[in-house]
């Protein structure tokens, strides 16, 4: 009787082994890839006037299954060797095509590696390839179908995801952020790649002139070189310069005067700067320019300290304008606009920064008056002077090839926007107050009518008050 029960439970071991060892022996001999989610390739669109740039970045290890190129071996300097299949790979598989059916043409420029790491996955070396897709005559641009297989059609679990990084006519210009417009996944029912319908709406140029302007803004408020070149060189305007000392006040109408024409020559002078180097599509080299600005802010902080050139600063702000210039007019550069859009850009970005600029002016005018009048001012003055030209001093520095502590912690004092704004704000509203308040007490009160007694025993006394006040007055 114990023999058949022996027998089935001994099966029915068996059979529980077989069912734990099997899967347990599938997962130990799945490959690593089946067990980590794999990285998707992106495509990030730049829309234009007349084409369409996109950058790919492709993961290597998918790139190289898909296209049958070997890059597992390949490195930055032994990219070139297999650039041209690469490209070649790119085009057989980046249709773009018009809403009347016409194709559109591909070029694929530069190539180069990278390792980078997205959400859900380790590091991972990724090929990125900028290519220009431009519609047939009449196309539009911001319409289109977009038939891309790259990686897809051989990697059935690969996704492609689609953004646009700039679109000028959509108001979309700072390159920071970027708008999903879809992905694109193979169908597991029909073993296709569906294209892409791409619909980027309808743009104009009043949505580009306007991000042009908050771009301008912005670019000022975080631009923390340019405003400290132009605070420090507002710093000593209300002093006057004694030999080669700060000795004394020139008088708030002075003042005025001279701040008011620093900072309109330093206007002038990187108006007209940007003005041509981006109408002219100068290319000019960016680290000499960058060098100009830091040891401008250094020249304005060494006179801050002592007069180096007292009565001309209109004139030194204009010439160091033209640096500043030069360097605001590299973001238009970048962006790769239409005579036509630049023009308009050109406006927007140059009337940004003029009103952001004018608008710290006047969050600072406040302070600049009430410091110069205070005993502490030399104090004040020589410390703002000093940081300044230590942060001027690490610019340089890091622009000519030393990269270094300093200029990495001024160049973060641009993230602090909002703590910058509410400081100025806080300083001008009791700048304002205690200019106000000294002035009441400094006004003198309604003068008390003089009460004439005669005194039986001598003369009038009234008189010799009255003289004795004269003599004080005189």
């Amino acid at each position: 009787m114990t023999g058949p029960r022996n027998w089935l439970t001994t099966a029915l071991r068996l059979v529980a082994g077989i069912a734990i060892v099997v899967p347990a022996a599938l997962l130990a001999g799945a490959s690593p890839a089946a067990a980590h989610p794999m990285p998707h390739s992106v495509v990030q669109l730049d829309v234009h006037q007349a084409s369409v740039t996109a950058r790919l970045e492709l993961p290597v290890d998918d790139l190289s299954r898909a296209g049958g190129i070997d890059l597992s071996d390949t490195t930055r300097a032994t990219l070139s060797g297999r650039a041209d299949a690469i490209r070649t790979y790119l085009r057989e598989h980046i249709h773009p095509i018009s809403s009347g059916g016409k194709a559109w043409q591909v070029s694929v420029g530069a190539l180069r590696l990278s390792r980078t790491e997205q959400t859900s996955t380790g590091p991972y070396r990724e090929l990125v390839a900028e290519a220009v897709l431009t519609p047939p005559a009449g196309a539009d641009v911001r319409h289109f179908t977009f038939d891309y297989d790259v990686i897809v059609h051989q990697v059935v679990t690969h996704t492609v995801l689609v953004t646009v990084r700039q679109d000028w006519a959509a108001g979309q210009v700072d390159g920071e952020g970027t708008t999903q417009v879809g992905t694109i996944r193979i169908d597991t029912r029909t073993m296709t790649v569906p294209a892409l319908k791409v619909d980027l709406g309808d743009g104009s140029a009043w949505r580009g002139f306007l991000a042009m302007v908050k771009l301008g803004g912005d670019h000022i408020l975080t631009g923390t070189d340019h405003l400290l070149f132009l605070l420090i060189l507002l710093l000593p305007a209300p002093l006057a310069a004694t030999g080669r000392r700060w000795d004394g006040l020139v008088g708030a109408r002075r003042a005025l005067g001279r701040i008011g024409r620093i900072t309109l020559a330093f206007t002038a002078g990187h108006s007209v700067a940007l003005a041509v180097t981006a109408l002219g599509r100068l290319n000019v080299p960016g680290w000499p320019v960058e060098a100009f600005i830091a040891a401008s802010i250094l020249v304005g902080a060494i006179h801050a300290i002592r007069p180096l050139f007292p009565g001309k600063e209109a004139l030194v702000a204009l010439v160091f304008g033209l640096g500043h210039g030069m360097a605001f007019s590299f973001v238009l550069a970048e962006m790769h606009l239409s005579t036509g859009q630049l023009v308009t850009s050109l406006l927007g970005f140059n009337l940004g920064i003029e009103l952001v600029q004018l608008l710290l002016v006047f969050l600072a005018l406040p302070s600049l008056l009430v410091l110069a009048r205070l005993r502490v001012q030399p104090a004040l003055r020589l410390t703002g002077a000093v940081l300044t030209g230590t942060a001027a001093a690490g610019w340089l520095a890091d622009r000519l090839g030393l990269p270094n502590p300093v200029a990495r912690a001024a160049d973060s004092a641009g993230s602090h926007t909002t703590l910058l704004l509410a400081s100025l704000t806080v300083t001008a509203l009791a700048a304002t107050a205690w200019t106000l308040i000294t002035r009441r007490h400094a006004r003198p009160g309604p003068a008390e009518p003089l009460t004439t007694t005669c005194d039986p025993h001598g003369p009038d006394r009234s008189a010799g008050i009255a003289d004795s006040a004269a003599a004080q007055t005189h």
